[in-house]
């Protein structure tokens, strides 16, 4: 592109946003497009705020920049996006963003960024209900995916941006997908470790006895239950439990016992309310900790299935062997009513037995504060059944009660849930059959 090139603000009576616009000194010819401001008021704000859009238009188009729409490749598109817009975002967004477009790319292998229509998106979704992915999964994938390509429109590199079509099935619930799990079948999981994490010997061959193996494996073992019960006592996210270190860093969640009460220091970039925190430790988990020799207070806290300084397991990895425990102890926490498909105790359903114990002792407001969440609506999912219940136990405890001052016998059930005689007998007199 030459220097001459000069990209003006322009209004059309039929488009709602103001358009910009330069001629192309190659064919002469006038390239319009939208500024993306709409013309409410007409005043000088709104004009402004489209002039600064022309000018950084104007930029691109003399830098050599500016590719049109229809010609920019999925590749270059990705490249862009990652380094200009999530380049801002905290790392646990950038990856989760990048682990969307991954499956894009594995999905539709898009060669132009136009390519991705909506009759392709359609075909997406379905492969990803072929792959067992959840509604409420597939649903957020689409939501990753629709602010890349509105980005991609505002910035010029695609001219529409299509369709949609968001699952159906994929409502807000006011209830947890999965659920807390009891004391006993948390117990059940540990006792279920072994199983899962150390390596069967091949059937039919003899297996000699051999000391170091036994040590390792031991060792394996008590590590996955270190972990477990750091999960258990904690309430960490899978990614922030595996990035907990007793070291003072600024790239991840560290320990600090050097006050009064434990703590826990959180960089913003760990966060998902995006925000460098200072919070209490449960209490539970800080006795917990405390139980570790000092000695052994430095690096990571938890490294499930490793040695100290050896290769760490990914959280996917670690992820996918807690939900293996799960299955092996026999912990449902859900059950698909269309598909049947059951689910599995998994890191997050030890955060959310977390979340339910705690619920019984803090305010809601407390609590949210504790685990981390941006919303009190999140929150509150932990008291919606607890709140039932502990009314139900309150009602019934003030009936019992009145009863025993009154004389009166309430109703009476016996262990089967039926009537007690005597209150079948009372209930009897006056009726008419």
């Amino acid at each position: 592109m030459e220097e001459s090139i000069k990209v003006t603000v322009v209004e059309f009576s039929d488009r709602k946003c103001y358009q910009m616009q330069y001629r192309d000194p190659m064919t002469g010819k006038k390239k319009t497009r939208s500024t993306g401001v709409e013309r409410v008021t007409g005043r000088k704000k709104e004009r402004d705020a489209a002039l600064r859009e022309a000018a950084k238009w104007e930029q691109d188009l003399q830098a050599g920049r500016y590719v049109a729409p229809n010609k920019i490749t999925w590749a270059d598109f990705r490249e862009r996006y990652e380094a200009e817009a999530l380049s801002g975002l905290a790392e646990s967004s950038h990856k989760k963003t990048a682990g969307v477009l991954d499956s894009v790319e594995k999905i539709l292998s898009p060669d132009k960024l136009r390519s991705v229509t909506a009759a392709r998106l359609s075909y997406y979704q379905a492969k990803l209900r072929e792959r067992g992915l959840a509604e409420s999964t597939i649903k957020g994938h689409l939501a990753h995916l629709g602010a890349a390509l509105n980005w991609a429109n505002r910035v010029g590199l695609l001219e529409k941006v299509p369709t949609i079509e968001r699952p159906k099935r994929a409502k807000a619930s006011k209830l947890m997908k999965g659920r807390p799990i009891t004391t006993e079948e948390f117990e059940r999981m540990l006792a279920k470790v072994r199983a899962v994490v150390v390596p069967k010997p091949p059937k039919g061959k003899p297996v000699k006895p051999d000391p170091k193996q036994e040590l390792a494996d031991a060792e394996r073992v008590e590590s996955w239950k270190h972990y477990l019960r750091g999960l258990w006592f904690s309430g960490l996210r899978l990614g922030e439990s595996l990035e907990l270190s007793w070291d003072d860093r600024s790239d991840r969640i560290s320990v600090d016992m050097s006050g009064k009460r434990p703590m826990l220091r959180i960089p913003a970039a760990l966060e998902k309310g995006n925000q460098d925190r200072l919070l209490p430790m449960a209490p539970e988990f800080a006795e917990f900790l405390a139980e570790i020799p000092a000695d052994q207070r430095a690096g990571y806290v938890f490294n499930p299935g490793t040695q100290r300084h050896s290769t760490r397991l990914s959280d996917v990895t670690v992820g996918r062997a807690v939900s293996l425990i799960g299955r092996a102890a026999g912990v449902k926490v859900s059950t698909d009513p269309a598909s049947g498909k059951v689910k599995y105790a998994s890191a997050h359903d030890l955060r959310r037995s977390f979340g339910e114990r705690w619920a019984s002792r803090v305010m809601p407001q407390i609590l949210m504060e504790l685990m981390r969440h941006e919303s009190i609506e999140t929150t509150l999912k932990y008291y919606v059944g607890r709140n039932a219940q502990t009314t139900a136990d309150v009602l019934w405890a003030a009936h019992e009660a009145a009863s025993n001052t009154s004389g009166n016998s309430g109703i009476n059930s016996t262990p089967d849930g039926n009537l007690s005689a005597g209150t079948q007998a009372k209930s009897s007199k006056g009726v008419k059959v």
